[in-house]
């Protein structure tokens, strides 16, 4: 399928992970891709990846912790992309494996707000303007399928509340873009990811039991349902959340 050919689009934190998969997807449906990461080595090998069939529209780095690396990122982009008709924002503060895992409750809070709700606001804000004054565009987000629903422990109440945020966000920026700029947001249910992968075998049996289909959901799932939000087939959708999960079953 090329249905994106012909387009230009930027994902945040799409050096690993669902970003990653979101980003070659994209690729492989013919559109024109911008990296975005922290670290020169993996957004420089995504980006031979993606020169391979000549696919890459730019490499960024910036921290989305830091709010003026954010602005810069901005200004980066309106230099760099004279045409930017997708934008995918997927980065996301990782507080479950490595060293943030043994954080205190408070300090993943306020990386979770810092890289999962502010950057995703601003940075939405910011191109999203810029796409409705030039030639529209899509915008998609990424929540959580168990914020409105809610979860029990430190995990689920962190989330629940950045993800919420990020999904009335995207309600009320739909409204504000409107008709220029589509702006829907895809929350994903439980997505065997590197905490996944390593997970014990307690939340192994959860995310399948939790799930109608019997399964973890992939990266690839994900980037599926990303596609068809940016696609000419969902040009009539907007302001949405599509759960992608399986099926959520509660425990």
């Amino acid at each position: 399928m090329n249905d994106l050919g012909g387009r230009t689009a930027l994902v945040t934190g799409s050096t690993h992970g669902i970003g990653r998969e979101v980003a070659v997807s994209l690729a492989a449906a013919g559109a024109r891709v911008a990296v975005h990461g922290r670290s020169r080595d993996a957004a420089d090998e995504l980006a031979a990846v993606l020169a391979r069939t000549d696919r890459h529209a730019g490499t960024f780095l910036a921290d989305l912790a830091d709010t003026q690396a954010i602005e810069q990122l901005i200004t980066d982009i309106g230099q760099s992309l004279p045409q930017l008709d997708t934008l995918v924002l997927v980065a996301g503060a990782d507080v479950l494996t490595g060293a943030p895992a043994k954080w205190s409750f408070e300090q993943k809070l306020d990386q979770l707000l810092r890289v999962d709700v502010v950057s995703t606001m601003i940075l939405a804000r910011g191109i999203g303007r810029w796409m409705r004054a030039r030639e529209g565009g899509s915008i998609v987000t990424i929540g959580w399928d168990q914020a409105a629903t809610g979860m029990e422990g430190d995990s689920g109440e962190l989330f629940a509340a950045t993800k919420g945020a990020v999904m009335a966000f995207t309600k009320s920026l739909a409204k504000s873009l409107a008709p220029q700029v589509r702006v829907n947001c895809v929350a994903p249910g439980w997505i065997r990811t590197s905490w996944g992968e390593g997970a014990s075998d307690v939340w192994q049996e959860r995310a399948i039991r939790e799930s109608m289909l019997g399964r973890w959901g992939t990266p690839a799932d994900i980037a599926g349902a990303v596609h068809w939000l940016v696609s000419p087939q969902a040009a009539f959708v907007t302001g949405q959340v599509l759960p992608v999960n399986g099926g959520f079953r509660p425990a």
